[in-house]
């Protein structure tokens, strides 16, 4: 297969910055669908068929000077991941019928983004980014790990996605940016609680009671370093408090003849009532013409000892829990990943491929009785189906195409 050919296929071809100019709309769009058997080990985890799953279309056109981007992101997790989310052990974050959602990934809202954003090239080379989404994702954190080049092959979340990237589903997101060069600046103000329940509802309104600041530098076509700080108003309906996030990442895609190689380094720190919570990541996806891949992601997760215990915040409903045994405890817990895809069938533009993924987990002492004398394991093994798209839509945020 020719390159070009290949790289209509490839999960981390990335698009063009800014799409041709013409008169009218320049429609786009890409998806993803992993139809997976997940084995989570120990006897907190699951055995289950689970089929989570996201779309997203773009409309661009030109507009005065600049151009104009609409947005929208749908999934069909609700339905087909259940509203505890998949087995995921050692995740925590969101709530499931009113309780602490531990041990799970909760599952995608129906409308993940829906957004409008102008670009305006200003004078001396600058450049405006104008962006308001009643459901979207504010300048925080790296970018969403089913959008990253690194992680797109890789069907489970991390560990860390409550401390990196958990606002990539955000409420009344308004988003200014300025770019010159090699170098951009972007801020948000939005609501700062983390979706509710009811996965089939357009959106969960509330005041603009959270802020974030992110910065750019993009030395070469290859390098994306950034780092942010943001402001999170009682983002979990079950704990107590604000939380103040600050991350950093870098990122380094190559091509390589008809491949590529990914790679993302990033740390992030949740800053609330009780103390910091650090995880740090590094993950790489390998891309092989032909269609094979192999990816891995190493982790280091500071988690909440005392939700994965008992269920239950050290703070939760206005004081201390006196029935928790160390409550505030901070323990990290390891993760290393493994895995490989190989493309089976490209009809018409459509990719379907298979693969398998394998987990080892580092238990600290204070959670073993919870999950087994022996470190856990866990595997999947999965299809995956990804639509026609000229370009798929990795390594972006809501306010920039590509990265």
């Amino acid at each position: 297969m020719c390159p070009s050919a290949f790289a209509q296929d490839d999960p981390h071809a990335g698009m063009q910055h800014d799409m041709p100019h013409g008169s009218g709309w320049t429609f786009m769009q890409d998806g993803s669908v992993f139809v997976m058997f997940n084995h989570q080990g120990s006897p907190r985890g699951e055995t289950e068929l689970k089929v989570p799953n996201w779309w997203m279309g773009m409309a661009h056109r030109p507009l005065a000077h600049g151009t104009l981007t609409v947005n929208l992101m749908l999934s069909l997790d609700p339905a087909t991941v259940g509203e505890q989310g998949y087995s995921h052990i050692f995740q925590i974050g969101e709530t499931y019928q009113g309780n602490a959602l531990i041990d799970h990934q909760h599952p995608h809202d129906f409308l993940m983004q829906a957004a409008a954003v102008w670009r305006q090239p200003l004078a001396k080379g600058f450049t405006l980014t104008l962006a308001g989404a009643p459901v979207g994702e504010p300048a925080l954190g790296p970018i969403a790990f089913m959008h990253r080049s690194s992680a797109v092959e890789n069907p489970m979340s991390p560990l860390g996605h409550h401390t990196f990237d958990s606002t990539h589903i955000a409420f009344g997101v308004l988003t200014g940016g300025v770019e010159r060069g090699p170098l951009q600046v972007e801020s948000s103000i939005f609501h700062g609680a983390e979706p509710d329940e009811n996965r089939w509802d357009l959106m969960d309104p509330g005041a603009l009671d959270s802020w974030s600041i992110r910065g750019w530098y993009r030395p070469s076509p290859e390098w994306t370093l950034q780092a942010s700080h943001g402001l999170l108003h009682e983002p979990e309906a079950l704990e107590e408090g604000d939380v103040r996030r600050t991350t950093a990442s870098a990122s380094w895609n190559r091509a390589r003849g008809s491949g590529s190689t990914a790679l993302t380094l990033a740390w992030g720190r949740n800053l609330k009532l009780g103390g910091s919570y650090d995880a740090l990541l590094a993950e790489l996806t390998r891309t092989f013409a032909g269609g094979g891949t192999f990816f891995w992601r190493v982790e280091a997760t500071q988690v909440e000892t005392d939700v994965l215990r008992t269920g239950v915040h050290t703070f939760q409903g206005g004081r201390k829990k006196a029935h928790i045994v160390e409550p505030g405890r901070r323990d990290f817990v390891g993760a290393i990943s493994a895995g490989a895809t190989r493309m089976l069938w490209r009809p018409k533009g459509w990719a379907f491929a298979a693969g398998g993924l394998v987990t080892a987990y580092g238990v600290p002492g204070s959670l073993a009785p919870f999950y087994g004398e022996k470190p856990p394991w866990s595997f999947q093994v999965f299809a995956h189906v990804r639509p026609p798209s000229t370009h798929r839509m990795v390594d972006m945020t809501m306010t920039r195409m590509r990265q």
